[in-house]
């Protein structure tokens, strides 16, 4: 038998939801979006189960992240119920819940616990720069595998045991049963999902917004690959160089426009940007725009005499890397996509 949470909603609150009981259960929510289908009914259910605190229910369905938050069923609500941001309020919530080391939620519902943290991420930066003297070159070098360490670290210790988590809520405890195999053959949803994000094109006018997500995560990861593995800060490669340059212009410029937006608040989806969005996007920003002028002060002899240029670079690299990426918005990239796996498993018997 399920149970009812009654003190849910103010729980969930602190995430980031509206009035829950606004809402009158209408359907139109549903009836409008086209994501919505009948094997896959929402948001209303999602938010009767809200309004009742059935918590395990909505920690063992995938159905928050199976929305992609076109905004239509928030523009059209009768009551302004804010469905889509419920919607967007519970991934936040089932981040937390799947994270075990629990700072998730703390970050999510603080904003002081959050700017703290970025502060004592400033202060390590700096202490390790003022103990290696401020030696440039080795510092660097310091830095080029902190980023290797760092991926390798954050997605072993915590992100790989977080979806574990997640499998766990979503497919062990709902009581499906997947064959083995079904894994692999199924595994091609987890890639093509991960990279396209695919299912964001069945949102009414939402194409414009997908090509911008899929220019982001190409030159996101693109990036990556070529200061990581390429060594962009390093290299004399001029096709490496100019690589990188593109590649950080991209980052930079579609976060701006992401930003230009969230301040215009022209879309739906921008009226109720929560801390942790606002995050992802200046930090994403600040990480393509200061790898751009970094390397650009590589090129012009000029990054010896100007250290402080690489230090806050690497100050929003860190950041980034043990705050955003673990525990942020940035999740919410790798569960959404793992969830398509996931629900084409469920589906798969």
């Amino acid at each position: 038998m399920a149970k009812i949470n009654p003190d849910f909603k103010d729980e969930l609150k602190k995430y980031g939801a509206f009035d829950l009981n606004a809402c009158y259960n209408c359907g139109h929510c549903t009836a409008v979006c086209s994501l919505s289908t009948e094997d896959d009914s929402f948001p209303r259910e999602m938010v009767r189960f809200s309004v009742l605190g059935l918590e395990e229910n909505l920690k063992t369905s995938l159905k928050p992240w199976l929305c992609y938050y076109c905004g239509e069923c928030s523009e059209t609500c009768p009551r302004q119920a804010f469905p889509g941001e419920l919607m967007m309020t519970l991934r936040r919530w089932l981040t937390a819940k799947y994270d075990w080391t629990r700072l998730s939620g703390l970050l999510y519902k603080s904003l002081p616990v959050s700017i703290t943290f970025f502060i004592l991420v400033i202060a390590a930066v700096l202490g390790f720069s003022s103990y290696e003297k401020y030696n440039v070159e080795h510092i660097m070098h310091i830095g080029h595998y902190f980023e290797m360490f760092a991926i390798a670290g954050v997605f072993t210790v915590i992100l790989l045991p977080n979806i574990i988590r997640m499998w766990y809520y979503t497919i062990i405890k709902s009581g499906v049963k997947v064959k083995f195999s079904t894994y692999f053959k199924k595994l091609r949803e987890l890639i093509v999902h991960m990279f396209t994000q695919k299912r964001a094109l069945g949102c009414d006018d939402n194409q414009v917004r997908w090509f911008e997500h899929l220019i982001l995560v190409i030159g996101y990861l693109s990036l990556l690959f070529t200061t990581v593995v390429l060594d962009w800060f390093g290299t004399e490669s001029k096709f490496v160089i100019y690589l990188g340059y593109a590649e950080s212009a991209v980052i930079f410029i579609v976060t701006f426009i992401f930003m230009f937006e969230r301040i215009k608040k022209s879309r739906e989806l921008a009226r109720h940007a929560h801390p942790s969005d606002w995050f992802f996007v200046i930090w994403l920003f600040l990480m393509g725009l200061t790898a751009f002028i970094v390397r650009t002060f590589i090129d012009a002899d000029l990054i010896e005499n100007n250290l402080w240029m690489y230090l806050i670079h690497l100050i929003v690299l860190v950041q980034w890397a043990v705050i955003i990426v673990p525990f942020g918005k940035w999740t919410h990239f790798l569960y959404r996509s793992f969830a398509m796996y996931f629900d084409a498993l469920k589906k798969a018997d």
